[in-house]
């Protein structure tokens, strides 16, 4: 994307062929391999769709990840975050346990609720965005056929045999006849062989108190170090709360933080500031700004395209030398007071594919060395 940072183009008014994508997917499928190869503990592609302009070229990170099970030893695997409403709950919960046995256990279940309409609504659900005139109504019925989405897939990959009835699904559907009787119950094939993890994003209030009280990781991102920080131990008050257990530090919780890296920190400011702009100029739209801290120590205005000097001082970008995105590691290990499950965003929009291998390796070689002995390694 050789044209990526603020300003012209208009995102809808790119268009990459078919072969471009897909020599992309491989490309994706490569960093998997490679960040195997770099002794990385996981790699979590994403799943969108119809994105013609560029910027998500995966609609289906359960089959990239079957690739990589064959292709990998040690590699988990994930997709931040296959989009419930967008899935039949049943066929998610059987691709998932293919996937999960197939690669011995290996594979984690990310679950979202969606940022994209155009995404959302093709594919049977709605997505409160903050483009979207509807939202509100929106996000009510994606929350009430999420929760429901959830209770299938778990109650499918962990019974025997199972029946389920809600506001939305109903499985198996009354009536259906089968060998001079009818079908009471249904029974997933395959399920999982191993115990398995559930993942979800956590970006609104409502999912932060939604996610620990179920039990299973919260995956943050796009936050200012200040709200990051109050949501993390947030999280860790609502665990407790509901399971009468405290969290050990970092427990259950992931920071996703975006990188770059190069021999000067004006260098990496550089190469960084296109794909920066690009990402907002994605993003902002759909109103994931809000994480940033406004002028008034509030969350900033919905609408915010921030520029790379606003997402520094909000912590949210780590960019400079090793020596500085090592120190911005440590920083975040004594903010969280604990930091177990770290997930890098080493690509930005637009960068090549050998810029993304770099980074990963230098990531991997020169960063991850430097890293204070009190954050684990365990870093994706």
């Amino acid at each position: 994307m050789p044209d990526a940072g603020p300003g012209a183009p208009a995102p809808t008014d790119r268009r990459y062929s078919n072969a471009e994508v897909w020599k992309a997917t491989e490309q994706i499928i490569d960093c998997g391999v490679l960040a195997d190869r770099l002794g990385f503990d996981s790699f979590w592609t994403t799943e969108h769709h119809f994105q013609y302009e560029g910027y998500e070229v995966v609609p289906n990170g359960t089959l990239l990840n079957i690739i990589l099970a064959e292709r990998t030893k040690n590699l988990r695997l994930g997709t931040m975050f296959n989009v419930l409403g967008q899935w039949h709950p049943l066929k998610l919960a059987e691709d998932f346990a293919t996937l999960h046995n197939i690669s011995g256990g290996r594979a984690m279940l990310g679950i979202g609720r969606g940022t994209v309409p155009r995404e959302a609504e093709s594919l049977g659900t709605k997505i409160g965005s903050f483009d979207n005139p509807d939202a509100m109504s929106a996000d009510e019925f994606n929350r009430k056929q999420f929760d429901e989405a959830i209770d299938v897939i778990r109650l499918a990959l962990s019974e025997e045999s199972f029946s389920f009835k809600g506001e939305i699904f109903e499985f198996p559907p009354p009536g259906i006849p089968d060998r001079g009787g009818f079908v009471e119950t249904l029974s997933l094939l395959p399920r999982p062989l191993y115990p398995y993890e559930i993942w979800q994003a956590v970006t609104s209030p409502p999912t932060l108190e939604y996610v620990p009280r179920k039990g299973w990781g919260g995956v943050m991102w796009l936050k200012n170090h200040e709200f990051m920080a109050k949501q993390w131990n947030r999280f860790a008050e609502i665990w407790e709360e509901e399971h009468g257990e405290a969290l050990e530090p970092g427990a259950q919780r992931t920071l996703v933080i975006n990188t770059c890296v190069a021999d000067t920190r004006e260098e990496a400011i550089e190469m960084v500031r296109p794909g920066h702009d690009e990402f907002w100029k994605f993003l902002g739209p759909y109103g994931w700004s809000r994480g940033y801290m406004g002028p008034d120590g509030k969350p900033a205005p919905p609408g915010l395209i921030p520029t790379l000097e606003e997402s520094l001082e909000n912590k949210v970008w780590a960019v400079g030398t090793p020596e500085d995105v090592a120190a911005e590691i440590d920083a975040w290990n004594d903010r969280l007071g604990g930091l177990t499950n770290l997930v890098f965003f080493p690509a930005m929009l637009g960068d090549p594919y050998d810029r993304v291998e770099e980074q990963m390796t230098r990531l991997a070689e020169e960063v991850m060395p430097l890293v204070g002995a009190r954050t684990p390694s365990l870093v994706s």
